[in-house]
């Protein structure tokens, strides 16, 4: 794809994209704050519960490297209405399940289907001016954001009132409706790629270690989500055995970090003027301090409202990073930004799986503590890698 697009997208263009990939991106993390209720329905125990995030993350990153780089090759309208249909079935598996095998099944699926999200961004990008690309882009992602910090609440509430089932349901009639609107609406995008298929994932391998920018960005963000993941799988049971929260009150806590959405459309701007590496500094710099008032709030204090506050700096953190990211990546080769965004977001949840799979030992062995000193590491590593990759 060529960067002669001469006007901007439309705003209701824009806030479309932005919609429907809060709405896509949600599936993934319905059963975040669930996994509690989950589990003893389908047979899973405790110590394996966690599962259920991760394979919903690792379907996602499979997702990233097999699906998403098709947006180089088909047309994009078509391509995303077949993934956003291709998402019903699991969900509706999922809202059906009895055993734990088909409920784990169903949650890698949700997974890999739910990288539609990751189709509708670099679509974003190619429809946007060199000039205002890092602002729209972080407009569309700041709907992902509002999507993941939104489905923890929305999931929590609906179980309250109707059971967790209910939420998979809901799920599946959304993605009809927004299939619908997806193909009706969007504007028809053929790539100018010639690749066929398996040429394309061969191009893959070779990405990461060609192409520094993308590397150096997939591992910060890889080591940000893996903190954002290991927070936010954690923190649910924190509020219920040790605060005595109730679904709805988990959900109250999980709006407070809906907050931290607003700084993606920030953090566009700032990469549209050249503050990309300062600003990757202040995120991961505002994600290690998260969890050192997470330790605070759960363990000294025993405080709420700084537990909330961590978890706003850790989300403007972990958002702003991402938006540096994809606007460094986006600008490396126009007709390539499926492939590029494939592989630095798969590299991501990578570490989201990586954060959430270690949650329950940390808790297990180590309660809250353990997730704190968790977080606060991984964001430092990334820091001395950026001192050396950045030099």
């Amino acid at each position: 794809m060529s960067d002669q697009t001469i006007t901007a997208p439309k705003p209701a263009l824009v806030f479309l994209l932005a919609a429907s990939c809060g709405l896509i991106v949600a599936n993934i993390y319905y059963a975040q704050p669930l996994v509690g209720l989950i589990a003893p329905a389908i047979g899973i125990d405790a110590h394996t519960a966690s599962l259920i995030v991760t394979l919903t993350q690792l379907g996602y990153a499979t997702g990233l490297l097999f699906l998403v780089p098709l947006g180089d090759i088909i047309e994009n309208r078509l391509l995303l209405t077949i993934m956003v249909v291709a998402a019903i079935p699991p969900l509706l598996v999922a809202a059906t399940a009895q055993t734990g095998g088909l409920f784990l099944i169903a949650a890698g699926a949700i997974g890999l289907t739910s990288v539609a999200v990751q189709m509708l961004v670099p679509l974003a990008a190619n429809l946007a001016p060199d000039h205002l690309r890092g602002r729209i882009v972080g407009t569309v992602v700041s709907g992902l954001l509002v999507g993941v910090l939104l489905a923890r609440p929305v999931a929590s509430l609906l179980a309250d009132a109707f059971g967790w089932r209910a939420v998979f349901f809901m799920s599946a009639g959304m993605m009809f409706i927004l299939a619908c609107i997806l193909r009706t609406t969007l504007p028809r995008l053929q790539p100018n790629s010639t690749h066929h298929y398996f040429l394309l994932l061969t191009s893959l391998l070779k990405l990461p270690f060609n192409t520094p920018v993308l590397r150096h960005r997939a591992v910060y963000q890889a080591a940000s989500f893996g903190c954002f993941s290991l927070f936010w799988t954690a923190v649910p049971l924190l509020l219920a055995q040790n605060f005595g929260y109730s679904q709805v009150g988990i959900a109250l806590f999980a709006l407070v970090g809906a907050a931290g959405a607003a700084m993606a459309p920030v953090a566009g701007r700032l990469a549209d003027r050249g503050h990309g590496r300062v600003g990757t500094i202040m995120a991961l710099v505002s994600i290690t301090l998260s969890f050192l008032l997470a330790a605070w709030g759960g363990l000294g204090a025993h405080s709420v409202i700084i537990l909330a506050i961590a978890c706003v700096l850790l989300d403007c953190g972990v958002q702003a990073n991402l938006v540096f990211g994809q606007r460094a990546i986006f600008a490396l080769a126009p007709s390539m930004r499926a492939r590029l965004n494939g592989v630095f977001l798969a590299m991501l949840f990578l570490g989201g799986a990586a954060g959430s799979a270690i949650t329950s030992p940390l808790l297990t062995h180590f309660g809250w503590g353990g997730i704190c000193v968790a977080g606060f590491i991984a964001p430092l590593l990334a820091l001395g890698y950026f001192a050396l990759a950045e030099r």
